[in-house]
Order: structure tokens, then C-alpha cells, then sequence
């Protein structure tokens, strides 16, 4: 049966999670609010407070819950991490606060699905215990994300791989305690059987940051980029680092998508209540010629508009977990090709409502707007461009419909009608019609 109600038991977590993310969490976003503060475990200062708050976290049993119970993870499904990433996405230290930070979640999955027991004791466990961040190297500055046009090579040299090649928009590679490159093992190979995935110790000689790129709302002269422009030149790792066999790396990248796109969609919903949360205050709390501004149609208008858009949005991805907890393997990918076109497309109307009815205010740093804003551009690119999902959407739904059988189109009124005709000839003549 269809059921859109929440466990008690459940909810009284998610509940603890609200309180918890506006008390605790928001706050660190105003005291450390710089794009790496929550990856660089060597800042004193905000490890203090961070890790009292770990602990409040680990005793309410919300750790790092996106992982299954053999890695220590209460094994919640999708439909309830989707719950719980619309609350974590109302800040952006929440997800360290909570073990769910991107890159290093979707690192661990891969590790402790293809890892070897010795990179297990070396990664994932200080991953896990969120004593460490990781990088995921993929895009290459020639290719941005199509693994078609990678050209950053691993060749075998006796026991060894050796690297060599440039990667571009690798998050966190300053502050990274390894790296998980993709790496091309057999460029003749079919062109999603040419890569492989390889772990890579960031004090592994040969490894260049050619700079950290800095992107909206961040800037140069302060070195507050954290997205690695990264040059491989002789990088030698032991055979065993890789991850899969040769020329799996596209199938272990695929294994940590699928879920990590629904929780990012689910971020971006809390994001963007956030957002309304804000644009109702401001819709009472303004008046202007007289009147405030939630008495004008044309503002009444737009809150209609951004909670219908946002409610089906969220409708949209809690379905897709939902499918992702009870189909078969494959069965979303449809719906989560979905939620990743309309996600940049949600949070871009509704941070731009917000922000023009907060007028010249919005456009400051004194409100969350301005930078809400600057994320935009970057959330329809992340995890491959808007464009690429929708020819996904696309070719998944032809797959459901044929072509015409004859000349005119199957919805062609004159022939339907015929049809409708000769099907009831005998009650039509009886009556004269």
C-alpha cells in the first residue's frame, strides 16, 4: 500500500536532527565558513568543537548512517537516509558532524567493497572514524567528466602501477590523507573497460598540486580553493592498491552514485526550506508602500510557485529512495537521473525568489543567500552536467513507446474513429447512426 506516514521511533530522530543541525550545526557554518574548514583536521580550533558534537551524535545512533551494519551502520535504507539528509542539508557542517561528508562517503563505500584488508585498517576505519578525508581524483581538465576522453594513464612496472597525468576539480586534495585515482590500464580497451581505480598515499612521491581552484564565492588571494588541479608524474603504487580488477573502474565508480545522488537531492531540498524558511519571514516582516509584502498578489504569487515546486521535488526523490529500497538493482536509474536535472533547476528558482525579495540585502554576505546563490552553477554540474542525466531520462522513456503503425499518428482522430465505428457497427445500425 501507498504510506506517506513516518515511525514514531523515527521521527522522534529526526526531530532530535532539527533541533540539533539549527543549534549546533549553523552555528559552526557562521564561526568556520570557509569551503575547507570542515576537511582540514588539523584546525584545532574547530576540531574542538566539532568533536563533543561527534559524540552527540554517535550516542543518539546517527552516525555515519549510510553504512550497513558489517561497517558498524545502523543499515537504514534510502527512503529514511533521504529523510535525514533533508535536515543535514541545512548546513554545510552537518555532514561532518554527522560522518556523511562528500567525497569520504562514497570513498568508504568503495573501500569496503573492493578494498583489501590492509587498506581497510589504513583508510576506512580513520575514514569512518572521521580522523581523516579523502579525495576521489576523477575529472581530467580535457574531459571534465566523460570518462571516454581520460588520458591520465596507470601502467605495470613489475609489482607496481605508476601514474602519470593531470587531474582536475579533485575535492580535497590538500587536506586528503590518500587519493582514489581513475586511472586509464588499457586505452584499447572498449571505453568503459579502459580504467581502473588505484588508492594513492597522499605522501606518495610524484603528486603535484598545481594550485587549489577557487570557485564563486571563494577567493584566490586568501588560497581558499579546495578543488585540487593535480599533476601525476612517475606516481608509483604497489599492484595491490587497485580497487576492482583491471579496467573496473567505471563499475566501482557507478557502485557509489546511485545513493549519494538521493542524499544530495535531499540536501538540496533542506537547502531550499531553508530558503523559504526565509523568504516567509521576509514576506511579513517588510512593508513597503504601506502594506508588507505577503499582502501583494505578485508576492503571494511566488510563495505558491517555490512550495509547490519544492514539495514535488522532494516527492520526487523521496519516490526514487523508495524504488531504490524495494526494485531490483537498476530500477531508479531512471528517477535518479530525475531528481539530478531538476535539482539545480529547484534550487535555482527558489534561492532567486528568495533573494530578489530580500532586495539589496539578499545580494550581501549578511544573509546565507549570496552563497546559496553561488552554488548553483556548481550543483548542475556536479556528478556529470544537467544535460547528460536528461539524455538518460530520455532515452529510458522511448525505450517504453514504438513507433506508429501506419500513416497517421495512433491518437489520429478519423482513424480512431473508424475503428470505433466498425468495433460497434451492429448497435450503430440497429439505432440508425
Amino acid at each position: 500500500m501507498w504510506d506517506f506516514s513516518t515511525e514514531t521511533d523515527f521521527q522522534a530522530k529526526l526531530d532530535w536532527m532539527e533541533r540539533f543541525v539549527r543549534e549546533e550545526c549553523e552555528p559552526l557554518d557562521l564561526l568556520f565558513p570557509h569551503g575547507g574548514d570542515p576537511y582540514d583536521v588539523n584546525n584545532k580550533a574547530s576540531r574542538a568543537i566539532l568533536a563533543p558534537l561527534q559524540e552527540q551524535v554517535k550516542a543518539q545512533g546517527l552516525w555515519a548512517c549510510h553504512l550497513g551494519p558489517e561497517l558498524g551502520g545502523p543499515g537504514y535504507g534510502q527512503l529514511a537516509l533521504g529523510l535525514m539528509n533533508e535536515i543535514i542539508g541545512r548546513s554545510y557542517w552537518a555532514p561532518t558532524v554527522f560522518g556523511t561528508a562528500a567525497p569520504d562517503t562514497g570513498n568508504a563505500e568503495i573501500l569496503a567493497m573492493y578494498g583489501t584488508d590492509e587498506q581497510k585498517q589504513r583508510y576506512l576505519q580513520p575514514l569512518l572514524d572521521g580522523t581523516i578525508v579523502s579525495c576521489f581524483s576523477m575529472t581530467e581538465p580535457q574531459a571534465g567528466s566523460d570518462p571516454k576522453e581520460f588520458i591520465c594513464s596507470a601502467r605495470r612496472d613489475g609489482d607496481s602501477w605508476v601514474i602519470d597525468g593531470e587531474k582536475w576539480f579533485s575535492s580535497n586534495a590538500r587536506y586528503a590523507s590518500f587519493f582514489i585515482v581513475m586511472a586509464v590500464t588499457d586505452p584499447n580497451a572498449a571505453p568503459y573497460e579502459r580504467m581502473s581505480m588505484i588508492v594513492v598515499p597522499a605522501e606518495t612521491p610524484g603528486i603535484e598540486i598545481i594550485r587549489n581552484v577557487s570557485v564563486l564565492g571563494e577567493r584566490d588571494d586568501l588560497d581558499e580553493g579546495i578543488h585540487g588541479y593535480v599533476r601525476y608524474h612517475q606516481v608509483r603504487v604497489p599492484f595491490d592498491a587497485m580497487l576492482g580488477g583491471p579496467g573496473e573502474g567505471f563499475k566501482v565508480a557507478q557502485s557509489r552514485l546511485g545513493g549519494g545522488r538521493v542524499h544530495h537531492a535531499m540536501r538540496t531540498v533542506g537547502v531550499c526550506r531553508r530558503a523559504f524558511d526565509m523568504m516567509n519571514e521576509r514576506a511579513l516582516s517588510r512593508t513597503t508602500q504601506g502594506e508588507t509584502l505577503a499582502k501583494k498578489q505578485s508576492v503571494q504569487q511566488v510563495i505558491a510557485d517555490s512550495w509547490i515546486q519544492l514539495e514535488q521535488f522532494r516527492l520526487l526523490v523521496l519516490q526514487t529512495a523508495w524504488k531504490i529500497d524495494h526494485l531490483p538493482h537498476g530500477a531508479a536509474r531512471t528517477d535518479i537521473a530525475m531528481c539530478k536535472v531538476q535539482m539545480s533547476r529547484v534550487m535555482h528558482d527558489i534561492i532567486q525568489r528568495t533573494l530578489h525579495m530580500h532586495g539589496s540585502l539578499g545580494t550581501t554576505l549578511e544573509t546565507p543567500l549570496a552563497h546559496w546563490w553561488a552554488s548553483v552553477p556548481q550543483l548542475a554540474l556536479a556528478d556529470g552536467p544537467t544535460e547528460v542525466h536528461q539524455m538518460t531520462v530520455a532515452k529510458q522513456v522511448l525505450r517504453g513507446y514504438k513507433p506508429a503503425e501506419g500513416l497517421f499518428p495512433s491518437e489520429h482522430v478519423p482513424t480512431r474513429l473508424s475503428a470505433a465505428r466498425e468495433k460497434h457497427s451492429a448497435a450503430l445500425q440497429e439505432f440508425g447512426l
